[in-house]
């Protein structure tokens, strides 16, 4: 009777152990990888798959997950180094870049310090392109200058599985003597800018003051060519009536002109007194006499 409670006991450690075994292999055999992350797995020492977000199997204390890697885009510390110019001007300049890790197992065994190594890339890159670059162009076209860093850079870090999502230069300083040689060769050419702008104006004003004069010249040339006209027409009209009518429309006219000089000799402004020829009266009584055709 004693030997079967030993046999039950003897039979339930087995199954504890064996369940405690399955337990182990579950644990061991079942990963769950975040959606932030990749798993490198490695298998007696050599690479053996790369886990990617989910629920994934491996073998059981065959496989071992070596590295845990973000895949999450990460930012470098701000880096500034110095750099000189085409034109001999001393920069520095403070540079940020953002990456990512696309392929771990090509990170976690071709590169040991990945952060030093984009650093570094990227110090040497800033430097070989503001090397071509004179000062004023580093100034003007940074976002040149910021592509040409980001192609390089990603060309660089391809083989580590490094994705380059963006470079920024965050800012160009200079020293205290090239500030200040900038801030008076900035001054003299607003100056001259300027004096050019007052140039252009004084000029432009010349200009239009000629083409005042000009309209006005030819203004007056286009009246007095239509009061020459008019005064033609009217000599040709005299004439015509002198050889159709005779004399008699010449004195016609004359009286008529008599007439209205006389007329606006008296509608002058204060004039108290008006002198007048002795045949005045007879000029009106000459006009009226031709009007009716009687000489």
């Amino acid at each position: 009777m004693n030997d079967i409670p030993a046999d039950l006991l003897g039979g339930n450690s087995v199954l504890l152990l064996l369940a405690v075994f399955l337990i182990i292999v579950v644990l061991l055999g079942v990963k769950i990888v975040p959606q932030s992350q990749k798993f490198v797995v490695e298998r007696f020492g050599r690479l053996q798959s790369v886990l990617g977000p989910g629920i994934n199997f491996i073998v059981p204390f065959l496989d071992r997950v070596r590295h845990r890697v973000s895949i999450l885009e990460r930012q470098l510390p701000t880096a500034s180094q110095d750099a000189i110019t085409s034109d001999n001007v001393l920069v520095q300049v403070d540079t940020s870049v953002f990456y990512r890790i696309l392929e771990p197992e090509k990170t976690v065994y071709r590169i040991r310090d990945v952060d030093a190594a984009i650093s570094t890339t990227v110090a040497g890159i800033v430097r070989s392109g503001i090397g071509e670059m004179e000062l004023d162009e580093v100034q003007s076209n940074r976002q040149q200058l910021i592509a040409k860093i980001k192609q390089q850079v990603a060309d660089a870090v391809d083989d580590w599985g490094i994705e380059v999502t963006r470079a920024e230069i965050l800012d160009v300083n200079l020293d205290n003597a090239t500030r200040e040689a900038m801030l008076q060769q900035l001054n003299a050419e607003r100056a001259r800018r300027a004096q050019v702008t007052e140039a252009e104006g004084k000029r432009r004003a010349v200009e239009l003051a000629a083409d005042a004069e000009l309209y006005a010249a030819e203004q007056t040339a286009k009246a007095r060519r239509i009061s020459a006209d008019a005064e033609a027409y009217a000599t040709q009209v005299v004439a015509k009536a002198i050889a159709e009518n005779g004399l008699e429309a010449a004195q016609y006219q004359v009286a008529l002109k008599q007439v209205e000089a006389l007329t606006a000799v008296g509608e002058g402004e204060g004039k108290q007194t008006i002198i007048l020829p002795a045949n005045a009266l007879d000029a009106f009584g000459d006009a009226f006499k031709l009007l009716k055709g009687k000489p």
